[in-house]
């Protein structure tokens, strides 16, 4: 029984042209972490809007929640949900935090001068903590960066797609196309609240009561604002959608800060209209794209297969490339690209190497095993 829902559950076809933004969007993400060094605050980034990217990927976990799931409840219950969202998401994080624990003791920096300090036990429990990807309390922040995960960054993110997995499965996917619809207004005025007050919604990776709400916050809107889209949309047939939806995926992401220090609110504007407006349209225009070729075809499966592990496994090397800005003062984003670009290359290659070395075949190993 098990086994034919997995098959049954497996045979829906995948949208290639949103697999491919995904990994679009990876890649800008690494770009944004790369240039990250060179600033001062979110005022001068060179990649200035390249947070904005994780509030696209949870738009587009939730539209691609609600077609993967909606309308198979009646075959699967929450626990075998919840099985298959770990066969899916945890490999890739047992990974991402055990190279982040393997460079942690071989970083050496003017920026973290106590990491040799700290003993192996406590590494250790953090590691362990991290592979649940549960938060890190403030106490074991080894760091010193005040991270959910000291050891790999991005985790915090996941914590809160795990967050927006669990109200839906146990309780908002029985919600009414109405009932979703007021909910997503709702989450969308608090968005709106966090980005015109902050300037930004950037933030969401320390546990604290302020971070936890910002973390919360930029979930809800979009996750179920994707979740909403995928049950109301009606597609068409779009041409070119991957060549257009990537070009705005860059603008918005690689768009400069708007307002200044004088006028934080009109970024915070500019946050709210990409993420509510923007991000679903781009969604839409995906979800209603066709392939032209087989080598877009091609590059938006390699696209979309390396995306969830090039987030994983890119910022342990981040740390790396961090601590050499920091021991080399005076290094100007000229004199480093070259070096950024080997790490942004070599990270392309890590993501591709630990999915077919090690995700892959871990995921099947786990899907034989849990369902």
């Amino acid at each position: 029984m098990r086994t034919n829902l997995n098959s049954e559950l497996a045979t829906k076809p995948h949208y290639p042209i949103l697999d491919g933004l995904r990994g679009v969007a990876a890649i800008i993400v690494v770009t944004f972490h790369l240039a990250e060094p060179f600033s001062t605050s979110n005022l001068d980034k060179f990649v200035n809007h390249g947070y904005l990217a994780v509030d696209f990927f949870f738009l587009l976990s939730g539209f691609v929640m609600g077609y993967a799931y909606d309308d198979r409840w009646h075959k699967m219950t929450v626990g075998s949900f919840f099985k298959r969202r770990i066969v899916r998401l945890q490999p890739m994080v047992v990974l991402g935090m055990t190279l982040g624990a393997i460079g942690f003791y071989f970083t050496d920096s003017t920026l973290w001068p106590l990491i040799h300090t700290i003993p192996i036990w406590k590494m250790l429990l953090v590691l362990l903590i991290g592979y649940t990807i549960l938060p890190v309390p403030l106490s074991l922040d080894i760091r010193g960066w005040q991270e959910m995960h000291p050891l790999n960054s991005v985790g915090w993110s996941l914590f809160f797609e795990y967050i927006a997995n669990i109200l839906y499965a146990i309780w908002i996917r029985k919600f009414s196309k109405t009932a979703l619809s007021i909910l997503v207004g709702i989450a969308a005025i608090a968005l709106v609240h966090l980005a015109i007050t902050n300037g930004d919604v950037s933030g969401g990776w320390t546990l604290n009561v302020e971070q936890v709400r910002i973390g919360l916050t930029r979930v809800m809107y979009p996750f179920f604002a994707g979740l909403l889209l995928s049950r109301v949309a009606k597609h068409t047939r779009i041409k070119n959608a991957f060549l257009w939806c990537s070009l705005l995926v860059a603008i918005v992401l690689y768009m400069p800060r708007i307002g200044g220090a004088e006028h934080l609110w009109m970024n915070g504007v500019y946050d709210s209209v990409c993420i509510i407006i923007v991000f679903p349209l781009i969604v839409y225009l995906g979800a209603s794209g066709r392939m032209q070729t087989q080598r877009e075809n091609r590059v938006c499966k390699f696209l979309g297969e390396i995306s969830y592990p090039l987030y994983l496994v890119h910022y342990p090397i981040v740390y790396f490339y961090v601590a050499w800005i920091s021991n080399n003062k005076g290094l100007t984003i000229v004199q480093a690209w070259p070096y950024a670009l080997i790490i942004l290359i070599s990270s392309i290659i890590l993501a591709y190497a630990a999915l077919k070395w090690y995700d892959e075949p871990v995921r099947k190993w786990l899907r034989k095993k849990l369902t």
